[in-house]
Parts: structure tokens; sequence; C-alpha cells
């Protein structure tokens, strides 16, 4: 099996990837393959849904512009394919007075990277916009929105097929040797020759990055989110979407509700450290894979910094009055009972050794192969601009 490209990963970026170079380059002879038995198993399948603005991103920086680039190339997309989405706005509230100027850092954020429809409201604006919502100060962002992101990426699967690609499920990387011209990936059934690997493997890129570079100083910490649903008689306390202030210093956004594309509001999510890679339950656990996490130098750092923040999450990952508690600063009326279980998702953050999170996206080229090792959040909103900036780089391989 001789391919010009293969790209390794079925999640939203791979499959954008693999799309947005076909449609640069119909001739390029391309496969992507994908380990599960099904696209879209892992973090692409088991997040919110939300259709990210660039509120929240560093004016200027590759994480802003694929995903207000990718936001509008999206929606695009989504109107031209008939795809089902909503842009039901959320808010951003501060619930005490320390969050004051960190909301109006966010405002002036959003304005910096375009978003010049967003206005700070009264607190009579947003009773008016979510009625049961408890604030001081707040921001409306009607830009956000709510999808199905496996629907998207099924649909860039289905383009990608009819423009000759082919996609093969149940084909894990086990390898990738070199040559002058090529390279040759070993899977779990067969060895395919390509001139150039392109690695889109979420909770596992730094590991494929290894196998094609010698560059590659950064490691996959996974992060488990855990949800709850709200029961249906209280779906009625939220209209919109409903987030926090975040910590500006920690790369997660707090326990927010989100408004579902095909019904029912989530809440959450936490973000506690996953005992393996694709561990999606506290009972998940891979010895080896914690170990690696835990001895990583970078991750012993950002354990010592935030090692407060993190004993939270933890708890209120065992504690659901704990839980409750926290989404009680922004709707005081949720009690325990309301909420019943509503799954989790692993989220890769890259962390380098000095024990910075990384922010932005991260892309490690080598001779025969190009890395995407971080793709963070917005990542699905930013698909296809994600996929616009590696399809360049493919393109100008060949």
């Amino acid at each position: 099996m001789k391919y010009d490209i293969v790209i390794a990963g079925g999640g939203i970026v791979g499959l954008a990837t693999a799309y947005q170079s076909l449609v640069k380059n119909p001739k390029l002879k391309l496969a992507l393959i994908e380990k599960e038995d099904r696209l879209c198993k892992h973090q692409t399948g088991n997040n919110s849904g939300v259709i990210h603005s660039g509120l929240y991103y560093k004016p200027g920086s590759l994480k802003a512009l694929n995903c207000i680039n990718g936001y509008n190339m999206l929606l695009d997309f989504c109107n031209k394919e008939e795809i089902p989405y909503d842009l039901c706005g959320k808010v951003v509230v501060a619930t005490d007075d320390f969050q004051r100027p960190l909301l109006d850092n966010l405002y002036n954020r959003g304005l910096e990277n375009g978003l010049d429809k967003i206005e700070k409201i009264s607190i009579e604006e947003l009773k008016e916009i979510e009625p049961h919502v408890n604030g001081i100060a707040a921001v409306k962002v009607p830009y956000t929105g709510i999808i199905d992101y496996v629907a998207v990426a099924e649909k860039y699967a289905d383009k990608i097929r009819a423009a000759g690609g082919e996609i093969f499920l149940n084909e894990k990387v086990v390898g990738v040797s070199e040559s002058s011209s090529h390279s040759v990936v070993e899977t779990s059934n067969r060895s395919i020759e390509t001139k150039l690997v392109v690695n889109c493997g979420g909770l596992y890129s730094d590991r494929l990055a290894k196998m094609t570079s010698d560059n590659v100083d950064l490691k996959i910490i996974p992060f488990r989110g855990e949800y709850f649903k709200l029961v249906p008689k209280k779906e009625y306390l939220v209209k919109h979407l409903i987030y926090p202030v975040p910590d500006p210093n920690f790369p997660f956004l707090g326990v927010h509700y989100t408004r579902m594309i095909n019904g029912g509001i989530e809440a959450g999510p936490n973000a506690v450290l996953a005992f393996r890679r694709e561990g999606y339950k506290k009972s998940q656990i891979h010895l080896g894979e914690l170990a690696e996490s835990l001895m990583w130098p970078g991750f012993q750092k950002v354990a010592l910094k935030y090692w407060k923040t993190g004993f939270g999450e933890m708890y209120r990952s065992f504690s659901k009055a704990a839980f409750t508690k926290a989404l009680q600063k922004l709707i005081p009326e949720i009690q325990e009972q309301d909420l019943v279980d509503g799954g989790a998702g692993v989220r890769a953050q890259a962390c380098d050794r000095t024990g910075g999170l990384l922010d932005d996206f991260s892309i490690i080229e080598a001779k025969h192969a190009i890395n995407v090792c971080n793709a963070p959040s917005p990542a699905a909103t930013s698909s296809l601009a994600i996929g616009d900036t590696v399809s360049d780089l493919v393109i100008k391989r060949f």
C-alpha cells in the first residue's frame, strides 16, 4: 500500500486536515488511519458541542486566529452542508468583586479579537436573559453556539471519500521507519508506505511524534472533565450558555451550563488528572501511563503550582455536594437531586518540561512528518482553520 500522505488520527482535526489537503490538491493519494472501530471516539465524540467565539484567547495567537477564522469557516461549511447549529449566545458572569477586573480584561480581549458585538450588560439585562442566574456583572457573547461535532466530522469523512481519499479503521500505529525518500507506517494490521506522515493523534500525539522526530520535548497529560446533566424538570433554569469568569492562571474555563444541540443541559466540567490517557472513569487506571504523567518534570511543576486548585477539582470529582456547591455560584436554585451523571471527556493537554501547560497550538515538522502535538480547545470550532494551516504545510511538500 503506497500513498502520498498518511494521516494518523480519525478525530475532527485529522479529518479536517485530510479534507483540506484534498481540496487543495485532489491528485494526492491520501489515507487516514484510526486505531478505533469508528471515527471520533475520543475528544471529538466527548466534548460539549460548543461553537467558541474566540473571546478568551490571546490576541494574535494561533489559538485566537484559528478560532476566529475557524468559526467563520465552520458556519459556512454547515450552511452549505445543511448541518444544524444554534447561535444561542452565552453570558460570562462575575459572582465576586475580585472577578470584575478579570471580566473587564476578558471583554477588552474579545474586542481586540474582533468580537465587536459583545457587550457588558446590567444585572437587570442579565436577569432578562437568564432569570435564575446569580451575578454582579456580566458580558453577553452573541457569537457562541452549539452543534454536534460528530455530525460535522462525519461530513468531512464523506467529503474525503468522495474526493478519492481512503479511511481505514482498526489501524493502530505501532511504528514508523524512514528511508531517504519515504516512510513506512507499521500498523497493527499492515505496512503502509508514504511520502509524508501527518500525526493528528490527539491523546497519543506525543508518542506518535517521537516515532518521526527527535525534537519532541513535551508530554500529553490527560485531564478528565466530568459532567452532570440537569434532570428534565429543571432544564428551565438555563436558557442559553452560562459561564463563570475563568481563572487566568489555569487553562480550564470552570464549571458552566451548556445547552445541547440534541436536547438537555450539561453542567460542568471539572478538570482532574485522568489515570490513563483514555480514562473516562475514575476506575480506569493504566499504571504505566499514570506513572508517565506523574514522573514528567513539567507535570510535577504544574502540580506544585496548582496544588490547591487541583485538590479542589479532585474533591469535586468525588463529592457531588461539592460539585453542586460550585454550580450554585451561578444558579443558587440548583440542588444535588437536580443532577444526574452526564459522562466525561478527556482533554489532551500538552505540558513542556519546564511546567508550561501549552495554551497554543504546537506543530512539529520532521523530514517525512508533520506532527500536530497540541490542539487544545477550541480545536473542534477551529478544525477547518487548523486543517487549512496543516494542509498548507502538506502541500509545500509536494
